[in-house]
């Protein structure tokens, strides 16, 4: 049986919508919840970068579109985008901490939107989500990217769980699972 689950889809189908919904329909009926999602920062109708959000309202930079000066930072770069690897991990990684690792008193929901390229930079992000998986106090709903290109470690190794579900979001299924929600 799944703890875990985990929606995947191409860019802009709206996972992190339905992240969202369900965030909302689980604070409602009481459950204790926590975690972060991603969000698309525009600027004059033109996408600079992404914003990543705490379910407690704090935000922070995971991304900004890059310049060509940028040279020291583009080891944390993913297309036109540099990773604010600094502000990511000072924003994410308390949120993700705050897991029982020791019992089933105290359960709780982690949102993690999204298990990406962008923060799979961070070596202490892969290291908390790896112990969250494995808490017994705890179940993730979050984002993982459709498989494309060289595949990215911990994405696999949550497909290959046997305590994770992936759900395929795709336009002709998400009013589906909204209205679930």
């Amino acid at each position: 049986m799944a703890k875990h689950v985990f929606l995947t889809g191409p860019p802009g189908i709206g996972k992190t919508t339905l992240i969202q919904k369900a965030t909302e329909a689980l604070k409602s009926s009481g459950v204790p919840i926590d975690g972060f999602y991603t969000e698309e920062v525009r600027e004059g109708g033109r996408r600079i970068g992404f914003d990543v959000v705490t379910l407690s309202g704090r935000r922070g930079t995971l991304s900004r579109l890059g310049s060509d000066s940028s040279t020291a930072r583009r080891e944390y770069c993913v297309g036109q985008y540099l990773v604010d690897l600094v502000s990511f991990e000072h924003l994410v990684l308390p949120v993700l901490r705050n897991v029982d690792l020791g019992s089933d008193t105290g359960k709780k929901v982690h949102v993690i939107d999204e298990v990406g390229k962008m923060e799979l930079f961070s070596q202490s992000f892969i290291q908390v989500v790896r112990q969250t998986l494995t808490a017994s106090g705890t179940t993730i709903l979050g984002t993982i990217p459709i498989p494309k290109g060289k595949p990215l470690g911990l994405v696999e190794e949550i497909r290959s769980r046997k305590d994770v579900k992936v759900f395929n979001v795709t336009k002709e299924n998400r009013d589906t699972f909204c209205k679930i929600l």
